[in-house]
């Protein structure tokens, strides 16, 4: 199955978006990505859908460094509660490498590799999206986004030795140097930041070793996206489809890169079906909705891809044995006690 990552890869998307002139909301439909759930940084989506939104904007806006420009908005603590072990690390090496050892905790489809030779440390990335093409926007964020951590951890006045990509030179430069330094060169055999080894023993100034054994035991009990279950990634990708109207077995099909066949088998396997899958998430989605009185009725009803607020209310009713107006009702009444 095609691989995924989490949605704080697009963390500050819609800003640069209607900076630029572009209607974030309807690219990240165009997509298959849902814009209300930009909020929830945790949530896991195809990775090759971000990184088709990173080039639908690229070409949309006629900027060709978006991906540069997305990883200079990007923060430390979107790597999520990695973050805080990385942070605690006593020095660069071995934050690299606590990134590196569980980068599957932030995005499947990436890779690192760190190595040193000659006093000159090379630090390679690359991207399995699990389809051909190089994704020139996704893999300039992940490089920018490595280059501002490393800049965290030696300081703004830090400049690598040299930074690489596979692909062409962009017509205007300024972006790159003013981001990377003046040493960024196009048409390499591979992309990635060159250091120098003695940048790599320098000390982690935001390091405290008391901290470090307690943030290290965030590394247990955080989910290990490389063991959820068809069962999990199913019905995550409804939740997230569901308000898109696209919410089908062949689109979510499609989202994990295999067909409709597999996805029954693996299901079946696990006891469940698709529709009755579908259904209960919707049942508990529709119950969290009404409960929370964020949205009227009839938006809920849209949300959940329902064809009237009549049918849903029908539906509603069967599942619950009232009216979504009697449920959100009774909710109100119950509060003060």
């Amino acid at each position: 199955m095609k691989p995924l990552a989490r949605y704080a890869a697009l963390h500050s998307y819609v800003e640069l978006g209607h900076s630029l002139g572009l209607d974030p909301v309807e690219l990240m439909r165009a997509a298959g990505l849902d814009p209300a759930s930009l909020s929830l940084q945790d949530r896991w989506v195809p990775a090759a859908a971000i990184a088709d939104l990173l080039e639908a904007s690229a070409s949309a806006s006629g900027c060709e460094d978006f991906g540069l420009r997305l990883a200079e908005r990007r923060r430390f603590a979107n790597l999520g509660p990695l973050s805080l072990v990385i942070r605690e690390e006593p020095d660069v090496r071995s934050a690299l490498r606590v990134m590196s050892r569980h980068e599957h905790m932030y995005n499947e489809s990436l890779h690192t590799r760190l190595t040193e030779h000659n006093g000159i440390a090379t630090i390679r990335v690359t991207l399995d999206l699990g389809a051909p093409g190089e994704p020139r926007q996704a893999i300039e964020l992940v490089v920018g986004v490595l280059h501002g951590l490393l800049r965290g951890f030696l300081g703004t006045g830090w400049q690598p030795m040299e930074v690489r990509f596979t692909h062409h030179a962009p017509s205007d430069r300024r972006t790159h140097h003013r981001i990377l330094g003046p040493q960024v060169t196009f048409d390499q055999p591979f992309n990635g930041i060159l250091i120098y080894t003695t940048d790599l023993d320098a000390s982690n100034a935001m390091s405290d070793p008391q901290l470090r054994a307690y943030a290290q035991q965030f590394l247990g009990p955080v989910r290990d996206v490389h063991s959820a279950t068809t069962l999990d990634r199913v019905r995550q990708l409804i939740e997230l489809l569901l308000p898109t109207g696209r919410c089908s077995v062949d689109q979510i099909a499609r989202s994990l890169g295999v067909d409709r066949r597999t996805i029954h088998r693996h299901l079946a396997a696990e006891g469940e079906t698709f529709t009755t899958l579908l259904d209960a998430t919707r049942a508990e989605l529709a119950q969290h909705m009404v409960t929370s009185r964020r949205h009227t009725v009839t938006e809920i009803a849209e949300l959940l891809a329902f064809s009237s607020p009549g049918n849903f209310s029908r539906w509603f009713r069967q599942r619950h044995g009232c009216s979504p107006t009697q449920w959100r009702a009774r909710g109100t009444r119950a509060a003060p006690r």
